[in-house]
């Protein structure tokens, strides 16, 4: 498989997954790019990891000389793609506004989210890791919403067969999907972090794709457009705080064992095309289905 047909199908794949109703609105997704490489390179062997910095792809330049490698793929966005990270969040508003928030207050509070975040990305020495794959001539891309949209999708689908009763048999269920099962080994896996486990379930709202995390605002509006359980891959202290005012439960299925979920749901379609050898590092696990 050459590297610019794989780039494809994970946009492809991604946009398939796309929970906006409006698929007119995908355009494409500048948090996953092609950061080094020819298109033409032919793909057999990838290290793929969530987090593919400095020190990966210098182990992966290790893998290559012992026994080959083509490609380094990193879930969460480097160089352009981590950049342009503020951009994905759009997709947030259109996620609100189905679950019952008004769109105009969606896009006000998505919107000054997203100038913070770009703010905060601005200063941050975006090409380093970059730099690093062009000096070992190594190809080099990121995956990070056309994976997320996966785990989205997986969720929900998955919570709507099974119809959790309370907000601890959302914590049950996550723990028989084996990326999560295999987080809770390592003492890292699904938790309760607001709200009794004996809770109602309600109406959930899962916060699985869409960049990162919205605005601390909106939790309230949730409340009352009736979810009841936040469904969250993480949850900083100031969102924690403005959503246990809004009286919501909250379960962390987990990060990284989330953006691995999406991964593997991902590479399992693009397998379909063509087998690949993949080597997992930097919490990655290759579980195929």
């Amino acid at each position: 498989m050459k590297l610019s047909r794989f780039y494809e199908l994970v946009v492809k794949f991604g946009a398939s997954r796309d929970p906006r109703i409006n698929k007119s609105a995908i355009k494409s997704y500048p948090d996953s790019a092609l950061l080094y490489g020819d298109p033409n390179t032919k793909i057999r062997k990838i290290l793929i990891g969530v987090d593919m910095e400095v020190g990966e792809l210098l182990l992966a330049d290790r893998i290559r000389q012992r026994e080959g490698l083509d490609l380094v793929i990193s879930h969460h966005p480097e160089g352009k793609a981590y950049a342009l990270l503020h951009e994905v969040m759009r997709l947030q508003i259109d996620l609100l506004e189905q679950a019952g928030v008004c769109k105009t207050v969606a896009q006000k509070l998505l919107n000054e989210r997203m100038t913070e975040v770009e703010r905060r990305i601005l200063p941050q020495n975006h090409t380093r890791s970059v730099d690093v794959a062009r000096l070992l001539d190594i190809p080099y891309m990121c995956m990070h919403t056309p994976a997320d949209n996966h785990v989205y999708r997986f969720l929900e689908k998955l919570m709507q067969i099974k119809r959790p009763k309370t907000v601890k048999d959302i914590v049950n269920i996550l723990l028989e999907i084996p990326e999560y099962g295999q987080a809770e080994m390592n003492m890292c896996g699904p938790r309760i972090i607001l709200g009794s486990p004996n809770r109602p379930a309600g109406k959930i709202f899962f916060e699985m794709t869409g960049g990162t995390e919205g605005s601390k605002d909106v939790f309230e509006k949730l409340y009352s457009a009736g979810v009841r359980t936040l469904v969250s891959m993480h949850l900083s202290d100031e969102h924690f705080k403005k959503a246990k005012e809004a009286n919501l439960s909250v379960v962390i299925a987990g990060h990284i064992s989330s953006d691995v979920l999406g991964l593997n749901l991902l590479l399992d379609r693009i397998e379909k095309e063509e087998k690949l050898e993949i080597i997992g590092c930097s919490g990655f696990k290759r579980v195929r289905r």
